[in-house]
């Protein structure tokens, strides 16, 4: 399917600065996050729409580990398309950009954020859609 993901250029610097903010250990905690937080938004993204991949590179199993599966039920469900289809890569380099974006601009509005406490907000209100 695919090996590697790379974000824009802009947020190669949007990773670090997330990285250090909240320091959760690897860059790849923040990615998954980013993934996950653009997913929740309830955008759905055009594959057409990958213009710059300039940034940092994640081989696919450092990006989600041993939750590839889940991530990719989660992404294939969203957007009502097959484990097979060949636009799966774009889609989520598409929703890492997006959630990195997301994350940057809650992080510029709020200098004072708290890391764990802005983690559990964003969990909690993840939670009380599913209940």
């Amino acid at each position: 399917m695919f090996n590697q993901i790379k974000t824009s250029a802009h947020n190669r610097d949007v990773v670090t600065l997330l990285t250090r903010k909240f320091g959760l250990g690897a860059e790849n905690v923040i990615a998954r996050i980013a993934i996950s937080y653009s997913l929740h938004s309830g955008q759905k993204l055009s594959p057409l729409d990958v213009k710059d991949s300039g940034g940092k590179e994640y081989s696919k199993n450092v990006l989600f580990g041993s939750l590839f599966p889940i991530y990719l039920a989660i992404l294939c469900t969203h957007y009502g398309i097959s484990e097979s289809d060949r636009d799966i890569p774009r889609l989520f380099k598409l929703h890492l950009d997006h959630g990195l974006m997301l994350m940057e601009a809650d992080v510029k509005n709020n200098p004072n954020l708290v890391s764990f406490d802005y983690l559990f907000d964003k969990i909690q209100i993840g939670l009380n859609e599913i209940c």
